[in-house]
C-alpha cells in the first residue's frame, strides 16, 4: 500500500498500443514497465482486450506491487481506464455522453473521481480521433467542444482540480483548432504543449516521432502541480532496450508522469 504520509504522488498516462488484441508476451513487458513506472495513477488507453486491465494488475501484483483499477466498457475494443494503487480512491466512473458523436468506432471521455492522500481532483482520459488530415481534424474538433464544454460546466459548479490526459492525437504548434475547442479561453493549461516541446511521446516507423498524447490540469485553482515535474518516462532505457525493439515488444507509445503535492487541499 502507498504510504500517503510522503508529500508527492505521481500521476500518468500511457497508450498500451492495442489496436489489436494485447498478446499474453507484450502484457508481461508492459507489466515491467508499470513497475519500473511506479506512478500512483496510471490513466490506460488502448487496453484491449478488455480483460487486459485485469492481466496488468495481477502482473504487477506478483512484482509486489498493488494496484486496483477502475474500467468502463467501451462499444468498441479500445477501452479506456484506470489503474491505481491501493489506498488511491477512485470513485463514481462514467463516460462523457456524446464524446463519441455518437459513432461506436469513437472512444467516449472516461471521468473519474480521484483522491491521493489529501489531493482530490476529477481525472478525464481521452483518446481522441487518430489522422492527420482536415476530415480527422474537424472529428477532434467535434469531439474536443463536447469534452470542452463538459469542463466548462464543472468551472461553475466547483473548484476541484481537473486532470485531463491521455492519447490526444493532437500535436501542438498543428492541432490549433483542437487545443482551443479543448481547453481554451483559460480553461485547461497544457503543460505537455508547453513544457515538453521538444519531446516526443509516439514512436514511428524509421525514427520519426511525434507528440501525440497529452497532460493538460486546470488553469486556475490548480495550485498541488509541481512546476516542473511533467516529463516522458524513458521507459525503453529503463528496461534497458532500444526504441525501436519497444516500439515493436511494448508500445508504440510513451508514458508522461507528473507529480503532485498529496499533503494538502486548496480547492
Amino acid at each position: 500500500m502507498t504510504d500517503f504520509g510522503s508529500t508527492t504522488a505521481n500521476v500518468a498516462a500511457w497508450n498500451l498500443s492495442g489496436f489489436n488484441p494485447i498478446p499474453a508476451d507484450r502484457l508481461e513487458r508492459q507489466v515491467e514497465g508499470l513497475a519500473l513506472l511506479d506512478a500512483e495513477v496510471v490513466a490506460l488507453v488502448e487496453i484491449n482486450p478488455f480483460s487486459a486491465i485485469e492481466a496488468l494488475k495481477q502482473g504487477l501484483q506478483d512484482k509486489g506491487v498493488s494496484y486496483e483499477y477502475t474500467i468502463l466498457e467501451q462499444e468498441n475494443d479500445l477501452n479506456i481506464g484506470v489503474l491505481h494503487k491501493t489506498g488511491v480512491t477512485a470513485t463514481n466512473p462514467r463516460f462523457i455522453d456524446g464524446s463519441d458523436l455518437g459513432d461506436t468506432r469513437r472512444r467516449k471521455a472516461f471521468v473519474v473521481d480521484m483522491k491521493i492522500g489529501k489531493f482530490d481532483f476529477l481525472l478525464i482520459v481521452v483518446h481522441l480521433k487518430s489522422g492527420r488530415g482536415v476530415k480527422e481534424q474537424k472529428i477532434r474538433d467535434d469531439q474536443a467542444k463536447v469534452i470542452g464544454q463538459f469542463i466548462k460546466e464543472l468551472r461553475k459548479k466547483s473548484r476541484e482540480d481537473i486532470l485531463l490526459l491521455g492519447d490526444f492525437n493532437m500535436i501542438p504548434g498543428q492541432d490549433v483548432s483542437n487545443f482551443h475547442h479543448l481547453g481554451g479561453d483559460d480553461l485547461m493549461d497544457f503543460l505537455s504543449s508547453w513544457d515538453l516541446q521538444a519531446r516526443f511521446s509516439h514512436i514511428l516507423e524509421a525514427g520519426r516521432a511525434n507528440l501525440l498524447d497529452g497532460f493538460a490540469i486546470s488553469r486556475t485553482y490548480s495550485t498541488e502541480y509541481i512546476r516542473g515535474s511533467l516529463r516522458i518516462f524513458p521507459m525503453h532505457w529503463s528496461m534497458d532496450i532500444g526504441r525501436e525493439r519497444f516500439r515493436e515488444t511494448v508500445s508504440d507509445h510513451l508514458p508522461f508522469v507528473a507529480s503532485f503535492r498529496i499533503d494538502r487541499a486548496r480547492d
